[in-house]
């Protein structure tokens, strides 16, 4: 794991004393030439797995924690499944980073509801997960708000009853806005490409690119 340290180095993470104790720790070094010779000096936990290659060069190689970049944010998925788990009519939600055709990446939101009866309804299901979706988008910015919400009955399980992610199902990008179709040239033409480049088919004028599976 990689370790940040000098005079760059933040006092700690604001009103948050329990994430500061985990991610600035002690400096283990205090010797002068070796470390730092400052009694309170600490180092930050970047939580970024890397090598240390032949020609004295760090390379990436991956994260402690479920930390991810879409669209050049990061993006704590904890943060997103907690904030989905608060919602009352939410009983388990995991969220998974989806790559697409085109190689661009999308954040995917598996939901099992607390009334899992409901999903017996295709209208009443599209129902939620806009609702779901809607309430995301008043407590966390754009870019963290899944582009498809996938609601199951239950979450398929491996033989050792952890959840089987390769198991999950492909999300389906449809109209969020209900559909209208075009009637201007421009607007057909912009619908089309739309529709070839997030494999979504109706999509109507009054479609959010990013809400239907677009990113930048």
């Amino acid at each position: 794991e990689l370790y940040a340290g000098g005079e760059g180095v933040a006092l700690g993470y604001l009103n948050n004393p329990a994430l500061t104790a985990e991610k600035f720790v002690e400096h283990p070094l205090r010797v002068k030439g070796q470390g730092s010779d400052k009694p309170q000096a600490r180092l930050y936990r970047t939580g970024d797995l890397v090598k240390w290659c032949a020609d004295g060069t760090l390379a990436f190689v991956g994260r402690t924690d479920n930390q991810v970049k879409v669209r050049g944010f990061r993006i704590e998925l904890g943060e997103v499944e907690n904030t989905l788990l608060s919602q009352a009519n939410v009983s388990e939600a995991l969220v998974v980073v989806k790559n697409t055709d085109t190689g661009s990446k999308r954040l995917v939101a598996y939901v099992v509801p607390a009334d899992s009866a409901s999903l017996a309804d295709h209208t009443t299901r599209e129902q939620q997960a806009n609702g779901l979706r809607d309430n995301l988008k008043q407590q966390l910015p754009d870019y963290m708000v899944p582009s498809a919400i996938v609601l199951l009955d239950s979450f398929p399980l491996t033989s050792n009853g952890k959840v089987d992610r390769k198991a999950l199902p492909e999300p389906q990008y449809e109209s969020q806005q209900g559909y209208v179709a075009a009637s201007t040239a421009a607007e057909t033409v912009l619908c089309e490409i739309w529709q070839q480049v997030l494999g979504v088919n109706p999509v109507g004028i009054h479609d959010n690119f990013f809400a239907i599976g677009g990113d930048s």
